[in-house]
């Protein structure tokens, strides 16, 4: 029969009737296997969002590497130089000035001495409301006392004695302070509530 005039055939391939049960000339069809292998294999396990995974732990910033023994010396000659120009210049400028005094061990401990009476409220003029840094003189204290630590047997009696003399005067005026400011604290908390804030009458917290 020549192509033209063959009969057109058409083929259900549906695989269902219409009231939903499987035809029964119906071919598997590799779509249904595939369905049947996939609903019959284990699921694919997936991380929980609830388990507990290790927390990402960002590498340490490296440190850049020290001055080479060179580049220190330069650095300090270089200072030294300029130092010295300023103190030229300063002289020059104010006739019969003192020189500087050299910074050593005393000094240091005399400098952190005088900032911590500062924060304290030691250099308020008379009938001023003193002004007290009290986290800013526990720093000044630390600072000597981590001194302190840092130089165990490597200081003269002197200033071991210089040392040990500033950080015990410090930390009675630190307690005397801070028993003062509690005290000041108490008295205006019941005035308050009775009549009304009132002006402060006690050592001012700065910070």
């Amino acid at each position: 029969m020549p192509e033209q005039n063959k009969p057109f055939v058409v083929t259900d391939r549906r695989k269902f009737t219409m009231d939903g049960e499987l035809r029964p000339d119906a071919d598997p069809s590799p779509e249904r296997e595939e369905r049947a292998s996939a609903t019959s294999a284990p699921a694919a396990t997936e991380p929980s969002p609830t388990a507990a995974t290790p927390p990402d732990t960002a590498p340490e910033p490296e440190l850049p590497p020290p001055p080479t023994a060179e580049q220190n010396d330069q650095a300090r000659r270089a200072y030294e130089m300029t130092a010295d120009r300023l103190d030229t210049a300063i002289r020059s400028a104010n006739p019969g000035m003192d020189h500087p005094p050299e910074m050593n061990f005393d000094q240091l401990v005399q400098s952190v001495y005088m900032s911590a009476i500062v924060q304290l409220g030691g250099a308020t003029r008379e009938g001023q409301q003193p002004q007290v840094d009290i986290l800013g003189a526990r720093q000044s204290i630390d600072m000597l006392a981590v001194l302190e630590e840092k130089t165990k047997g490597n200081l003269s009696a002197d200033e071991a004695r210089l040392l040990d003399s500033a950080l015990f005067e410090l930390r009675m005026a630190f307690l005397e302070i801070t028993q003062a400011l509690a005290r000041s604290a108490a008295a205006k908390a019941p005035a308050a509530a009775r009549s009304g804030p009132t002006g402060p009458s006690g050592p001012k917290i700065v910070r």
